[in-house]
């Protein structure tokens, strides 16, 4: 029988502790930010199955496409379940990597598919190798899922990388797509540029996101798939209408208010996600002999790992009693010394105390030398 494995990232949304380090995103907008008088007129019918035409304008502009390439969906993780179940045929094949998100395995698993999973590790930084992914492919390969940054690391896969992959895959599999989920694509720090959308490598690239993580707005679930194929746009159409009939408009339209408040709700988020990323380069710097990390490109997260000396039971023991959580990296198949540690959900004050909880929780589990 099909089904869905349990998964213990499900605690994050469920349990919250004094200090959270285990959140991916940043601080939550409010719905007073959002609301504006003419939304109390909004009527409480079915909305379009592709999405509110507004909300599709604005995700198109900015990828530079058209809004009938866009379809609005029930957060990223519907785009990915949809993509999945129309492409990933029982016994065909899927290429991912690990670690990962995953709900973005889970899927193609449950649905049948071979699913493919590429090991990536703390000590190479946790980059994808194209080399890696074309051993890979094969004529019965129908989807390469990869995201861009990732999720736990915050590692991006760079544009040239992503294109030396799409030209394999047509030559190999060349009726497979290229999922790319760019989901903390625009969460760059400060005044650092986002990154170029892959969806300029061709109409087998297609990508997803939502306004969960860079815009603080999770609660609204409101995600979407974009692709140049006009035929995959349809077929996506009907499967979420088959699935969730539409998307609530009243969600479609706060999501509009977001976009244009954007340039505002971006600006401020990509300074505290800045001071964020130096206050952990700080922290990890002064705690050297105890913790290292791989540097993110983008989003509100990164990986650490604790060094050898460290009693991995002590550290998680101690880390709890001082109200500390950080996501295990086994959660997204990573080893068991690593967690990923997110520095944008809190304020700088708490999150600052948050840093001192948790170099207390790695010096008590130091192991004295023999």
């Amino acid at each position: 029988m099909p089904t869905f494995p349990a998964n213990p990232l499900q605690s994050l949304s469920e349990i919250h502790p004094r200090y959270d380090l285990g959140e991916s995103y940043g601080p939550e907008l409010r719905l007073a930010d959002l609301l504006t008088p003419e939304l109390g007129d909004l009527p409480l019918g079915y909305g379009t199955a592709q999405g509110d035409p507004a909300l599709r304008a604005a995700i198109a502009a900015q990828y530079d496409v058209e809004p009938d390439q866009v379809v609005v969906t029930i957060g990223a993780q519907h785009a990915i379940f949809l993509l999945s179940f129309l492409l990933a045929d029982p016994g065909s094949q899927v290429i991912t990597t690990a670690p990962l998100f995953p709900l973005a395995r889970n899927v193609c698993e449950t649905i049948g598919a071979d699913v493919e999973v590429i090991p990536l590790s703390f000590d190479s930084g946790y980059q994808v190798r194209a080399d890696d992914v074309r051993a890979r492919l094969t004529p019965d390969t129908k989807l390469v899922s990869l995201a861009s940054p990732q999720n736990p690391s915050g590692v991006a896969v760079p544009l040239p990388v992503l294109r030396e992959i799409s030209t394999a895959m047509a030559t190999v599999c060349p009726e497979a797509v290229l999922l790319v989920d760019d989901t903390y694509r625009v969460a760059a720090y400060g005044d650092d540029s986002a990154a170029q959308s892959a969806l300029v490598l061709g109409p087998k690239v297609v990508t997803t996101a939502s306004l969960s993580k860079c815009h603080g707005s999770a609660g609204l679930r409101a995600g979407w798939v974009i692709s140049t194929d006009p035929e995959l746009v349809q077929r996506l159409t009907t499967a979420k209408f088959s699935t969730v009939v539409s998307g609530s408009p009243v969600t479609e339209a706060l999501a509009v208010r977001v976009f244009e408040l954007q340039d505002g709700i971006l600006a401020e988020r990509r300074q505290r996600l800045a001071d964020g990323l130096a206050a952990t380069a700080a922290w990890v710097q002064e705690n050297a002999e105890l913790v290292e990390w791989v540097r993110p490109d983008a989003g509100a997260l990164c990986c650490i790992r604790l060094r050898p000396q460290l009693d991995l039971d002590r550290f998680r023991s101690a880390a709890a009693g001082l109200g500390v959580r950080l996501a295990d990296g086994e959660w997204f198949t990573d080893e068991p010394r690593v967690f990923r540690l997110g520095f944008g959900y809190l304020p700088p004050v708490e999150f600052k105390a948050a840093l001192e909880a948790l170099t207390t929780a790695l010096h008590k589990a130091v192991v004295a030398p023999d």
